[in-house]
Parts: C-alpha cells; structure tokens; sequence
C-alpha cells in the first residue's frame, strides 16, 4: 500500500514537473501545442477510416512529442528552445507527413532530409554529453575540441547505424519496406560469373526485370534497400561533420557562437529544475 502510494506522489510530482517544463518557453510551447492539435485531428481521421496501424502511429507520435520534455525533467538538461522545436517538427515530419502522409513516396528528398537532419541533431546530442563532463567538475579529465568534435561524430554515426539496424530488422522481420528499394539499370555481381571466378560480370542497359513469368513493369532492376541504406548514412554523415565542425570552433572559442548555443544542450539550472522544485514544496506540505 505504502509503495503504492509513494508511486502516485511520484507520479503526480513528475507530471506537474512536466507541465512546467512544456510552458517553459513560450516559443516551443506554442510548436508542442500546434503540432499535438494536428496529430489528434489526423488520428481521429483515421479512426474514422478505421485505419488502426496509422491511429497507432498518431499515439505513438503524441508519446515522441513529451519526450524532450520528460528527458530535461528526469535527466536534469536544459535543451535550448530553438533545438526543443526543431525536434518535436522533426518527430512530426517523420511520422505524420513522412509515414501517414506517405511524404516518403510523394517527396523523394524527404527521406534524405530527414537522415541529414538527424545526422545534425545527433552530433548535437553527443557533442552536449562531452560538453557537460568537460564542465563537470566530477570528471577528471577534459577532452581538447577536436576530440570533443570526433566523439559528437562517432555517436551521431552510431544512431544512425542503429537506426539502420532497426529499419533492417522490420523489414525482415515484419515484413515492411522501410529500407526503400531503388530502380536501377546496372548491376556488377561475381555471382553472374558462369566460370565461379571472383570477376564480376556487368550488365546494363536494363529496362524490364521478370520474376516467375511476369515483368515487374518498374523500368529497370530492383535493388532492395542497399542503396536506400548507404545513402541515409552517407547523408547522416554530412549532417554530422556540419555540426562537428561547428562545434570544434564553439570549444575552440571557449564557448563563442550564437549557433552552436542554441543548438547545445546544457545543466540545468538550479532554479528551473521543476523536478526538485516539486519534491521541495511537497516536503515543506
């Protein structure tokens, strides 16, 4: 019973916490507001055209919407207002327009902007970790800018590796099509070799493909996601050696640069941290 009920006061406490840290800033809470309508409006939509999986992906999205909040609460960071919008328009962009919306086939570039800009903010996100430590002064040791910008790249990689992971496990798994195939006209394998060397033989010029008897009308051979793949990586690598760089000259600096500032994530202050504040005025009741 006790747990039970210390549960609920932590409960509470938190949500309250997380009421504050919404209204925080008046900018991001009007992008959180505005974008939380749209997302209920279009899950009610498509509970009217009972289409389930994508009302699914509409709570999903209003889940991934709290999450920049929950994490500065629990976590006890402050993310700048200008990063804050850019991650709740980016969570919107990728599910609502880029899933439900199917902006993914309408807009070819979307999936590519989307890699880059995650490329972007994760560098942002690991350039922040080192950042903070490099501050902290629990940490014994600092780390100079340039290895400060390496280890933002190496982590903004990794996500997007991992991603990669996840989107390759769906579709093998689940049966989806995330890692999207491509329409080519050449292919080069060692396969195609009728001597079992290890030359490939080309062939292009391809403009029709037959599987079981039946032309798969596409203009050319289908190539099943490896493209798909080794662009969004390679684009996740340009974002992050934008931001890197960046942040190599904000350290270098000593924190000089009104861009990187507001992209970086850093300790919150003791007066903003809604959490504490919460747990203080319900031990003073």
């Amino acid at each position: 019973m006790k747990k039970n009920k210390k549960r609920h006061h932590w409960k509470t406490k938190f949500g309250k916490a997380l009421w504050l840290e919404l209204r925080e800033h008046k900018s991001s809470f009007i992008v959180y507001t505005c974008l939380r309508v749209l997302v209920i409006i279009m899950a009610v939509i498509q509970v009217l055209n009972q289409n389930y999986e994508n009302v699914f992906l509409c709570i999903l999205t209003l889940f991934l919407l709290i999450l920049p909040s929950a994490a500065q609460v629990t976590m006890r960071i402050e993310l700048p207002t200008v990063l804050e919008s850019i991650i709740l328009i980016f969570i919107f962009a990728a599910e609502i327009l880029g899933e439900i919306s199917e902006f993914y086939l309408l807009f070819p570039f979307w999936d590519t902007m989307l890699h880059t800009m995650n490329g972007f903010l994760a560098a942002a996100i690991g350039f922040s970790m080192v950042d903070l430590l490099n501050r902290s002064d629990k940490v014994l040791f600092q780390l100079s800018p340039l290895f400060t910008a390496i280890v933002a790249l190496c982590f903004s990689m990794t996500i997007g590796v991992v991603w990669e992971f996840f989107e390759f496990a769906m579709d093998q798994l689940g049966g989806l099509d995330m890692q999207k195939d491509t329409v080519i006209h050449t292919i080069s394998s060692v396969m195609l070799n009728s001597q079992g060397k290890n030359v490939p033989v080309v062939i292009g010029g391809i403009e029709e493909v037959m599987v079981n008897g039946q032309e798969l009308g596409l203009g050319g051979y289908l190539d099943i996601g490896l493209l798909d793949t080794m662009e969004d990586l390679i684009v996740n690598f340009i974002g992050a050696v934008v931001f890197s760089v960046f942040g190599y000259f904000y350290v270098k600096n000593r924190g000089k640069g009104n861009l990187v500032w507001r992209l970086i994530p850093r300790k919150k202050e003791k007066e903003r941290d809604y959490l504490k504040y919460e747990n203080q005025e319900r031990a003073e009741s």
